[in-house]
């Protein structure tokens, strides 16, 4: 018997495959958040890399998704960007969800408890040495 006789009387066997999308690495997500930040605002490698005080080689390995950075290099290249930790994870955020609901089917998020109070907004201040 041909091997692609052999490999349909597998699939037979094993019924009907129903492949799921894996979950982004975080690693690609941000790679491409960083690199398509970079390309919108017009900036190079370089000029990125010598602002965040990181090296345009790792830079270049972050933005393709080949390395993971540690949380205070991220937020060096973050700020060299002009984005803040906020924008990054809401941007993740809107880009990992689709994912979830594609292999799901549907997405449910749970209720936010019910309070009397109002809802106080707290502004937060970073200052930069």
């Amino acid at each position: 018997m041909s091997e692609s006789v052999l490999r349909d009387l597998d699939e037979a066997r094993r019924g009907p495959r129903t492949e799921q999308p894996d979950d982004p690495l975080m690693r690609d997500l941000i790679g491409e958040l960083l690199r398509r930040t970079r390309n919108d605002q017009g900036r190079t490698l370089r000029e990125v890399a010598e602002d965040a005080q990181v090296s345009l080689p790792y830079l270049s390995e972050l933005e393709r998704g080949r390395k993971e950075a540690s949380s205070e290099l991220l937020a060096a290249i973050y700020r060299s960007l002009g984005l803040s930790l906020t924008d990054v994870l809401a941007e993740l955020y809107r880009r990992s969800a689709p994912v979830r609901i594609a292999r799901t089917g549907s997405y449910q998020v749970a209720p936010l408890p019910q309070t009397s109070a109002p809802i106080q907004q707290t502004r937060v201040l970073t200052l930069a040495a």
